[in-house]
């Protein structure tokens, strides 16, 4: 905010010095003090006039890295600030805005800068690069900024504020974390595996090329057999080499904490379900599953995820930052989406969940090779009647999502609090 004063204590002081100077000089008679006064009006003048009438603010750009940040994982942030100034600028005072969605300083000294008259070309500008450091603390989107500098004259008796309205729109997306993989449970995932990242190289010769045809996913461009044939050539997997596997993400804002529905990042609940779902996805994707991740009634949350493709979880990852919740109840329709079918591992992540909602879901468990549930809420036996169904269950618990996870594919039913 700009300050409506533009003199600091001490200039304040100086002023009314000034003005006590004038009016003793006036009544005592004496010559000295109207000179004394005129002097600090001068200076006062003269120091005002610099900070304001030789400089402005121009502009200010940031860029984040990484671009996207995610829930306690920090970004550098660098802000390239321009300013138009005549004269050369002494030292200063930078704070930029953050806002309630990050963490972090952002504020430091701001360096001297030479004229803007020198240099040909420059236009009467100087730029200045700040770096600072955040951390994401609340999923969604935020805006950083606006910026001030604040300035004052070599004698302290004026200050100026000026401020860079431009603000810089930060995506805070949900944290994955690392869980332990399904690897022990490969005779129970409705197919063989594929080969994970570090064997990615070694695969190449068990893969089919063809040729390109319009619909194909760039990603699966076999750049080997395109050089060799000189035309586009897709990778085509062998159907063994493609397990699926399936996360659902039960959105129903009854059973979620009302804010859910408008804010991301409000409910701890449900952010750690989405935190669990990414994570979950992260998993399947890296033991090199093809997975779906849907809503209750089947709606589809993204797009089909590539066995082994990290920059697919990425983009999901990005595309659940501003995730919320939803007025529908359809988790007693979720057995219609797999009835007829066998399926892979199933992942469900419900909030609350009580014993009516554990029968409705148990056919489920039944056309799944692993049935995983995960409940932010349960309540009573719920678990207990879900791994009687054939579920490995478990409670969600925000501070231990990998223990949760581990507890229940190790276990039919668990507990995790």
């Amino acid at each position: 905010m700009k300050r409506a004063w533009p003199l600091t204590l001490r200039g304040t002081g100086a002023l009314v010095l000034a003005l006590a100077c004038f009016a003793l000089a006036s009544e005592l008679g004496i010559v000295e003090l109207l000179y004394f006064g005129v002097l600090l009006t001068a200076v006062l003048v003269v120091s005002v006039a610099v900070l304001y009438g030789t400089s402005r603010a121009d502009g200010v750009t940031r860029s984040l890295h990484p671009d996207v940040s995610s829930v306690g994982r920090e970004s550098a942030v660098s802000a390239h600030v321009t300013l138009r100034t005549s004269l050369p600028t002494s030292s200063a005072v930078w704070r930029d805005t953050v806002p309630s969605g990050l963490r972090g300083e952002a504020t430091g000294a701001f360096p001297a800068l030479g004229s803007g008259l020198r240099g040909a070309g420059s236009g009467g500008t100087r730029t200045a690069e700040l770096t600072y450091r955040l951390t994401g603390a609340r999923r969604g989107v935020h805006s950083i900024g606006p910026m001030t500098v604040s300035s004052s004259d070599p004698f302290g008796l004026a200050r100026r504020t000026l401020v860079f309205s431009a603000r810089t729109a930060v995506t805070v997306a949900p944290a994955v974390i690392d869980l332990p993989p399904l690897a022990d449970f490969s005779g129970e995932s409705g197919g063989m595996l594929q080969t994970t990242t570090e064997q990615l190289g070694q695969g190449a010769d068990n893969l089919v090329a063809r040729p390109y045809v319009p619909g194909d996913s760039m990603r699966r461009i076999h750049w080997r057999a395109t050089a060799h044939r000189d035309e586009l050539m897709v990778r085509q997997e062998e159907q063994e080499s493609r397990p699926e596997a399936t996360v659902v993400l039960d959105r129903s804002a009854l059973r979620w904490a009302a804010e859910a529905k408008t804010h991301p990042g409000v409910d701890p609940g449900f952010e750690a379900a989405v935190s669990l779902c990414v994570s979950a996805v992260a998993r399947l994707v890296y033991d090199g599953y093809s997975v779906d991740v849907i809503d209750a009634d089947g709606a589809v949350l993204a797009e089909q995820l590539d066995g082994a493709d990290a920059a697919d979880v990425e983009g999901l990852v990005t595309q659940f930052a501003t995730l919320t919740t939803r007025r529908d109840d359809q988790l007693p329709t979720l057995r219609r989406v797999f009835a007829g079918v066998m399926s892979g591992p199933v992942v469900l992540i419900v909030g609350r969940f009580d014993a009516a909602d554990a029968e409705s879901v148990a056919p489920v468990a039944a056309h799944s090779a692993l049935a995983l549930l995960f409940a932010a809420s349960p309540i009573g036996d719920a678990l207990r009647h879900a791994s009687e169904s054939g579920w490995r269950a478990g409670s969600i618990d925000p501070d231990d999502l990998g223990g949760a996870w581990a507890a229940a594919v190790g276990r039919g039913v668990s507990r995790v609090s």
